[in-house]
């Protein structure tokens, strides 16, 4: 019966891997990339790297800060600021447009109030992290339902793969990369699949928990069945929402927001508010609201207090329950917005492990089946690694495409209607659909084509930052713009990494057409596989 057992999760762990393997690794690939995203937003929006001096003195939103919010947020139906934070020293400032019904932002001096130069780019926070969570795709929520279907996937090969890997830990310290490409590939996977494997499963899971709302809608439609809305009631209960309609009468002015965040740091015994908004701006019933921040805490607490703009007097305040209180501290270990470098630099790491785990998952299985495959005249082989070829090498090419296009275009660009941020995104789209025809086309010899591309375009894109900002390394590095530096820094391992892995299978290519094929794997994924076990 074991042995029964141990093909079946053989053969759902290696089919399972085949079919979505694709779609985590572009998960994954763009959730690492999350873990810096606001670092990856100053590097693309230049005006906001302002020097670790300005972003630690004091600042104040009364006076030229409020100012600046109220004329450029002029007749919109609310306007908001983020706080400074040492990931985002600028103030971020949003309003929505009533004539345009487009949200817009700018940032601001955090001392002056006076408007930092704008970058029209959705750069890691608009573009890199929702792809990580609902892949762009807003249809019938259908980005999020995927994203959930790997999710679980991700599970179910993490349980297969401990079932039937019989050497689990033994093998943890075999990595030959001078072995042929399947053998040093199964190494490889073996290594960064035990290696970070409670992250995997955590971070599996929590990405699943967080958005329960949409995965399990029954549960707060038989809860607030006699709503009218059931979500909507669930929102204002679990997560916080307080309202008060216009009175459609002139208001008082506004009272002092410096006030505002005093008293609510009070009440919430240290705790600092990151962010504020004003509701209904020069209306008799406009509000303040404020929201705690969490870069000292792992939970995203949904702390909130909101303030008559008039008087200053608290309408209202919420804290969360102990339900929603557990659920936003798994929000917090997936989304990892609190302030710890250590760990940030941690949860980076293990992720690029995701990354190679699926990839040399992916290609072990394509070296396994490649002889056989050929000699029974099927394209299966073909079209797996077209496709694979495409989600890992080929989405890190359109993600320097990003970059690029971003040092590249000028200011105002725009083309047949799309504005400058709208041609990043086809810049990275196009890219990443190019790498599909050039997978389709050269095959095997795709995966090192594509990596010295990664490699041209990471020192592409280091190179367009010095010559459109003038911030070179040694610039960034004296002026403690680390953000920047990281961001270049990055890049020139990446380069220096694709680079490697170009010139590697290159090599293996070589010595593949002066040797016989290997025999081929014929069960499993993590060291069943009897042609290589002992390889």
């Amino acid at each position: 019966m074991e042995p029964t057992f141990r093909k079946s999760m053989a053969w759902l762990h290696t089919w399972a891997g085949v079919v979505i393997g694709s779609l985590l690794f572009a998960i994954f690939w763009m959730g690492t990339l999350s873990v810096f995203d606001r670092e990856i937003d100053r590097w693309m929006m230049p005006g906001t790297r302002l020097a670790p001096s300005a972003a630690a003195q004091p600042f104040k939103l009364d006076g030229p800060v409020t100012e600046q919010a109220q004329r450029l947020a002029r007749g919109s139906s609310q306007w908001f600021v983020r706080l400074p934070t040492e990931r985002v020293p600028a103030l971020e400032l949003r309003w929505r447009d009533e004539a345009t019904k487009v949200t817009e932002r700018r940032y601001l001096h955090p001392q002056t109030g006076a408007v930092l130069e704008h970058t029209d780019t959705l750069a890691g926070t608009g573009f890199i992290f929702p792809f990580h969570y609902r892949l762009h795709i807003r249809w019938k929520d259908v980005g999020y339902w995927l994203v959930g279907l790997a999710g679980m996937s991700m599970l179910l090969l993490i349980i297969s793969g401990v079932i039937i890997h019989r050497k689990i830990f033994a093998d943890f310290f075999l990595f030959r990369p001078k072995k042929r490409l399947q053998r040093a590939s199964l190494d490889l996977h073996n290594l960064t699949g035990v290696l970070a494997m409670p992250f995997y499963f955590a971070i599996a899971l929590s990405g699943i928990v967080i958005l329960f709302t949409i995965y399990w809608p029954s549960a707060y439609h038989a809860t607030y069945a006699q709503a009218k809305n059931p979500r909507q009631a669930f929102a204002a209960e679990g997560f916080g929402q307080y309202r008060r309609a216009k009175a459609n009468t002139p208001g008082q002015p506004l009272a002092s927001l410096d006030v505002m965040l005093a008293k609510a740091e009070q009440e919430w015994q240290g705790g600092r508010a990151s962010f504020v908004r004003v509701w209904h701006p020069g209306d008799a019933n406009s509000y303040v609201e404020l929201r705690r921040g969490y870069a000292d805490m792992v939970t995203m607490n949904l702390d909130q207090l909101y303030f008559d703009t008039a008087t200053g007097t608290v309408l209202s305040s919420f804290e969360a329950a102990p339900v929603m209180t557990v659920e936003r501290f798994i929000s917090g270990l997936h989304f990892i917005q609190f302030e710890h470098w250590t760990l940030r630099w941690l949860y980076f790491l293990a992720g690029l492990a995701g990354c190679v785990l699926m990839a040399t998952g992916s290609l072990f299985w394509l070296e396994g089946r490649r002889a056989s495959h050929a000699r029974k005249g099927l394209a299966g082989v073909r079209v797996v690694e077209a496709l694979t070829v495409t989600s890992v090498s080929g989405i890190i090419v359109a993600t320097m495409v990003f970059f690029a296009a971003n040092r590249l275009l000028p200011a105002g660009a725009a083309l047949a209607g799309w504005d400058r941020s709208e041609i990043e995104v086809w810049a990275f789209y196009l890219a990443w659909l190019g790498t599909l025809g050039h997978a389709a086309l050269r095959g095997r010899a795709a995966w090192r084509e594509q990596a010295w591309a990664v490699a041209g375009l990471a020192l592409l894109a280091v190179a367009l930052n010095w010559a459109t900002t003038s911030h070179h390394l040694a610039h960034t590095l004296g002026r403690g713009l680390w953000a920047v530096a990281g961001m270049d820094l990055l890049l020139l391992a990446l380069a220096g990494l694709a680079a490697g892995t170009a010139r590697h299978l290159g090599h293996q290519a070589a010595t593949s057409q002066h040797t016989p094929p290997a025999p081929t794997a014929t069960q499993g994924t993590l060291g069943t596989a009897k042609g290589i076990s002992r390889a």
